[in-house]
């Protein structure tokens, strides 16, 4: 069992070791048009979504709070690192006092 675990995870590693390096030597050799680059610049925003959207779906009322205020901040300052402190410390604050 558990050597079947370590190839399992191994194998893992190195599907997304190839993956990523094999992007990266991809990309190097052909230059994507504008268009392409300005899709690439919103990849990371869709993936945040993806993964946030389903627990706001299934949350409590703390992470509803934590959600609504780092809408606001992220809006209000447009700054990431302080947006994602507010989240944190909001649901942390929410979960301990709600």
């Amino acid at each position: 069992m558990l050597t079947n675990s370590i190839l399992t995870i191994l194998g893992m590693a190195l599907v997304t070791y190839a993956t990523r390096a094999g992007g990266l030597w991809f990309i190097e050799r052909v230059k994507p048009t504008p268009r392409v680059e300005k899709w690439l610049r919103h990849i990371p925003g869709a993936i945040l979504v993806s993964i946030v959207a389903p627990m706001i779906v299934k949350s409590d009322s703390a992470e509803l709070i934590a959600v609504t205020a780092t809408v606001i901040v992220g809006i209000a300052t447009k700054n990431v690192l302080l947006t994602m402190l507010v989240g944190i410390g909001v649901v942390l604050l929410a979960r301990n006092f709600i």
